[in-house]
């Protein structure tokens, strides 16, 4: 029963031995092409954000959650604010960090090696000074005791920008380099007449000043000339009523002028990483607010660093196919793992036509050799000399027999069993001509 069994299985040792070349081919092509893709994403990250109870804090939270549910962690670097994260990035300190508009220009961008992911929000000047103080032009300000923030932060440099415009020198105010949470402090006390920062309308921050007694939101009238003379910056209304309606806060429109928050990567920075980026900006900051419409942002508009291609390609097309419907990281090594698949399939197709007729040849192989052996026997009784035929007979009789028992002992699948019975029926044909010889010698004796 068991040589049935052996004679009557697949042959899987012989398959093997025959894919064993085309496996190992195969092998050594994907290995090249793993070497060449590119490397997987990193599974840290860091975040370069802002002071303490700003709006960059607040949103780069809610960007270390979203990437947190894809097993990425975020670590929130704070900053002074736009000018220390641009420089942590040119010093490759971070990998990722808000900036706003107007911190830079396209050209240094491009020679840092900085790329944008997009515009986020825009992020309006906000100018609160004490209620006592009567300034309806920035002209007014000359001599006051203004905080513009430290000089890590983008404001001191943006407000420098508006006064030139107006202007007036910063020499001519008493300027204080407070950050914010201290300077509001200074501020109810009476010991500065204004607070300038830059911040979206959800920082906690302005939520308090616009509803604190005593305290008023400076009005730039001239918005829209702001925004010729500095093309960076946009022009936002804060509409009346928008902080609280039942209290009529604030009591007329605001005309406010206002940078754009970006958020800024290095161009080394993996496009995987990219791509996800680009998606929690979406979830995040897709929304109606204050100031923007549904879907105004995230947008490739309103920055001048050059926009990542993976950034770009999302804002025009959404995100990648594969991640619409997968992991994210089942998604990325599919990704990555495309040189893989084209260099399989292309080896995978000739080969699969090759492999069977190997298979079967070298199944028969073992059966056509002994056809070699049938062939000397038939030479040597052939070239038999006349005196010595009766031996030769004999003794390739008895070769035939050793033959046919090795022919007895091969172990042949099932399928190639004809084979093998064709072989046992020529080894008799052969066998029955020796006999026919001999016989034929004896009588001629």
């Amino acid at each position: 029963m068991s040589r049935i069994l052996k004679f009557t299985r697949f042959s899987v040792r012989d398959l093997i031995v025959t894919a064993a070349p085309t496996i190992l081919l195969i092998v050594a092509v994907c290995a090249v092409a793993y070497l060449l893709v590119d490397p997987a994403p990193p599974r840290k990250v860091s975040l370069s954000i802002g002071q303490e109870n700003s709006a960059y804090e607040n949103i780069g939270k809610r960007y270390a959650a979203a990437m947190r549910k894809h097993g990425i962690a975020v670590t929130l670097q704070p900053s002074l604010g736009s000018q220390e994260n641009l420089l942590r990035l040119n010093r490759g300190e971070t990998d990722i960090a808000f900036v706003q508009s107007g911190s830079t220009d396209q050209a240094e961008a491009e020679r840092k090696g900085l790329i944008s992911l997009g515009s986020l929000f825009t992020e309006p000047l906000w100018l609160f000074l004490r209620e006592d103080k009567d300034v309806s032009q920035l002209t007014q300000l000359r001599g006051m005791k203004i905080n513009l923030g430290p000089e890590g932060s983008g404001v001191p440099r943006l407000f420098r920008q508006v006064l030139d415009v107006n202007g007036v020198e910063p020499a001519e105010l008493q300027i204080g380099m407070l950050e914010n949470t201290p300077a509001t402090v200074e501020l109810l006390e009476g010991r500065i007449d204004g607070l300038v920062f830059s911040s979206a309308p959800d920082a906690p921050l302005v939520q308090m000043l616009l509803q604190t007694p005593g305290i008023r939101l400076f009005d730039f009238a001239q918005a829209e000339a702001y925004t010729r003379r500095l093309p960076f910056l946009s022009h936002v209304v804060l509409p009346r009523g928008i902080v609280d309606l039942g209290r009529d806060l604030p009591s007329k429109d605001y005309q406010l002028i206002a940078p754009t928050a970006t958020l800024v990567a290095r161009e080394d920075l993996h496009p995987a990483l990219i791509d996800l980026f680009v998606q929690a900006a979406s979830n995040i900051h897709g929304g109606a607010g204050w100031f923007q419409q549904q879907g105004q942002f995230p947008s490739a508009r309103y920055t001048e660093i050059p926009v990542a291609p993976e950034a770009a390609k999302f804002y025009k097309d959404g995100a990648p196919f594969l991640q619409r419907y997968m992991n994210f990281w089942l998604a990325n090594f599919l990704d990555r793992m495309w040189v893989l698949v084209v260099a399989f399939g292309a080896l995978l197709l000739p080969l699969s036509r090759v492999l069977p007729p190997l298979y079967v040849w070298r199944i028969r192989s073992r059966v056509y050799r002994w056809y070699g052996q049938l062939r000397t026997v038939e030479q040597a009784l052939d070239e038999a000399p006349a005196d010595a035929r009766r031996a030769v007979y004999a003794e390739q009789l008895e070769r035939l027999n050793e033959i046919e028992e090795w022919v007895n002992q091969i172990s042949i699948p099932l399928s190639f069993a004809e084979d093998v019975y064709g072989l046992r029926s020529h080894i008799n044909f052969v066998r029955q001509r020796i006999l026919n010889r001999m016989e034929a010698s004896a009588e001629s004796a």
